[in-house]
């Protein structure tokens, strides 16, 4: 197995969003690898929880990542976030990115939830996706 891409797969997706035209006209540069302190805009995007299995064999090394991207919205309604979530979805969904290590075989979405926060106003868009990777560390 390998985890040496995740780093790289990370980076990729958040830059992925970031350049996103139709994400960025719902939620501006609210894209965060980390939610910052202090006040936030009414609706963000982040990147979120990640499960990686082993997908080695006979011919390399590679993983399955599960990928959390979350939109958080303190709106009113699930519309605008079920909107971003879509966003989201249309950016990274069959996506070529290129990586600084490795290589991203396939991209697809698998899932999604959206919930109300317990105890807040806020709604939760969880997206999941499924991205297949290769690693080769040594570059050969």
């Amino acid at each position: 197995m390998s985890y040496g891409v995740s780093a790289a797969l990370q980076e990729a997706v958040y830059q992925r969003l970031v350049g996103d035209a139709a994400l960025g006209a719902i939620v501006g540069d609210a894209i965060y690898d980390a939610v910052p302190q202090g006040t936030l805009p009414p609706i963000y995007v982040v990147l979120g929880a990640e499960q990686v299995t082993d997908r080695s064999d006979q011919t390399g090394r590679g993983a399955r990542h599960e990928m959390t991207v979350s939109v958080i919205t303190d709106l009113a309604s699930f519309a605008t976030a079920k909107i971003a979530a879509g966003a989201v979805s249309d950016a990274l969904g069959d996506a070529a990115m290129t990586l600084s290590r490795g290589s991203l075989v396939a991209m697809n979405f698998h899932k999604a939830r959206a919930v109300r926060l317990s105890g807040s106003e806020k709604r939760q868009i969880d997206v999941i996706f499924r991205a297949l990777v290769e690693d080769d560390p040594t570059g050969t």
